[in-house]
C-alpha cells in the first residue's frame, strides 16, 4: 500500500487528495495545482503554486509577502473538508500567528504535517493542538538535549531589564530579531509587561522600516502589542539615546546603524542558547526565545500524538531519529527544502 503522503521533487505530496503541502515549485515542471500551506515563513509559503489553502491569518501573510492578488482559499482551524479522497483539517502549530499543522486521513491512517511548530506559551497565537495521527511528521531544529527554553515572559523582561539599563546611560537598544514571528511575540510580551504596570523605559519601540508591515498586519488581525512607530518617523535624533529599536538581522553592520552613535546591540533566537554563536555574530547580548519546539518539546509531542511512525525533517534529524528508534519509536529523517528563518 502506497503511504497517503509522498515526497517528490516538489515536495510533499498527496496522491489521493492531488495537492501538496509546503511546496517547492521547480523551473521547467508543471506548477503545483493546489498548495497547503502550514504558515507564512518563506521557506514553507513560496510563490509559484497555481492555488493555495491556509488559515486566514497565514493568507494575510501570504499575501503581504507574496502578492496581493495570490489565490488563497482559507480554512480555520479545526473544520475538516474532503479534497479528493482524504479528509483535510488544519490545527494550531503554536508557530506564529495562523501557523497549522495539516492532518490528512483517508479513513485507515491519518497523517499530521507539523510544519514548525512550539509547545510554549505565546500571546501572539494560538497554542499548540496535539493531533492524535498514525504517521507524525516533524521538525527537528532544535533536536539536542541543551535546548530547553525558559518562560518567554521572563526573557522578555530580561529584555526590558537590558533596555533599561541602557538607557539610564542614553545609549540606545538595537535588537535584532525575525520580522515574522519573533518582533511580534517581543512586542507581545512587552505589552503584557505593561498591563501588569511594570515599569519600562518608553511608552513605544522604534521600528526598522523591514519590521513595520507585518506588525500592522498582526495588529490588524486584533493582536495586541506594544507601541511602535517606525523610526523614519522621528525628526529629532535626539530621541534615539533610550530608545528600543527593533531591526532585522540583515541590518547588523549595515550603513542603518551609523545613525545610532551611541548604542548596544542584542539579538533574540533560540541559537543564542549556545553562547559562541552570540561572540560569533558579535553582538552584545542574545537573549534565547524560539518560536519552535524546545527538546523535550519534541519528544513530548512525539509521545502526545500517538503516532506509530515519526518522520523527523530540518535540523538535527539524526539525533531526534536515533533517540526515538532506542525508544521502539518507528522514526526516519525526510530529506526536504526546508530551510530556517532562524539561523546561526
Amino acid at each position: 500500500m502506497a503511504d497517503l503522503l509522498t515526497l517528490t521533487e516538489q515536495g510533499l505530496y498527496c496522491a489521493a487528495g492531488d495537492f501538496f503541502i509546503d511546496p517547492w515549485p521547480r523551473v521547467g515542471q508543471p506548477p503545483p495545482r493546489r498548495a497547503i500551506v502550514t504558515h507564512g515563513h518563506a521557506d514553507h509559503a513560496r510563490p509559484g503554486s497555481a492555488s493555495y489553502l491556509a488559515t486566514p491569518e497565514t493568507a494575510a501573510i501570504m499575501r503581504q509577502r507574496i502578492s496581493k492578488d495570490l489565490p488563497v482559499d482559507t480554512l480555520g482551524y479545526g473544520t475538516p473538508i474532503a479534497i479528493g479522497d482524504v479528509e483535510v483539517s488544519l490545527h494550531s502549530a503554536g508557530h506564529v500567528l495562523g501557523s497549522a499543522q495539516v492532518r490528512v486521513s483517508n479513513g485507515r491512517e491519518t497523517w499530521v504535517v507539523s510544519g514548525d511548530y512550539k509547545r510554549d506559551p505565546d500571546p501572539t497565537c494560538a497554542p499548540f493542538e496535539v493531533v492524535p495521527c498514525t504517521t507524525f511528521i516533524t521538525e527537528a531544529t532544535f533536536a539536542l538535549p541543551i535546548y530547553r527554553w525558559r518562560d518567554g515572559s521572563a526573557v522578555v523582561q530580561d529584555i526590558a531589564d537590558w533596555w533599561r539599563g541602557n538607557a539610564d546611560r542614553n545609549t540606545t537598544s538595537v535588537l535584532f530579531c525575525y520580522a515574522l514571528g519573533k518582533a511580534q511575540r517581543v512586542l507581545g510580551e512587552l505589552a503584557a509587561l505593561a498591563a501588569a504596570e511594570r515599569p519600562l523605559p518608553a511608552t513605544e519601540v522604534l521600528l526598522h522600516g523591514a519590521m513595520t508591515p507585518l506588525i500592522r498586519l498582526y495588529e490588524q488581525q486584533g493582536v495586541r502589542l506594544f507601541p511602535s512607530q517606525p523610526l523614519s518617523a522621528i525628526d529629532d535624533p535626539g530621541a534615539l539615546p533610550g530608545a528600543l529599536v527593533l531591526a532585522p538581522p540583515s541590518a547588523a553592520g549595515s550603513p542603518w546603524m551609523r545613525r545610532f552613535k551611541k548604542h548596544r546591540t542584542g539579538f533574540v533566537s533560540g541559537w543564542m542558547r549556545v553562547r559562541g554563536n552570540r561572540r560569533r555574530r558579535g553582538y552584545d547580548r542574545g537573549f534565547v526565545l524560539s518560536d519552535h519546539a524546545d527538546w523535550p518539546g519534541l519528544v513530548d509531542t512525539v509521545t502526545a500524538t500517538g503516532a506509530e511512525r515519526v518522520l523527523a525533517t530540518h535540523g538535527k534529524t539524526d539525533v531526534l531519529v536515533r533517540y526515538l528508534r532506542e525508544r521502539n519509536v518507528a522514526a526516519a529523517a525526510l530529506s526536504t527544502r526546508f530551510g530556517e528563518e532562524e539561523s546561526p
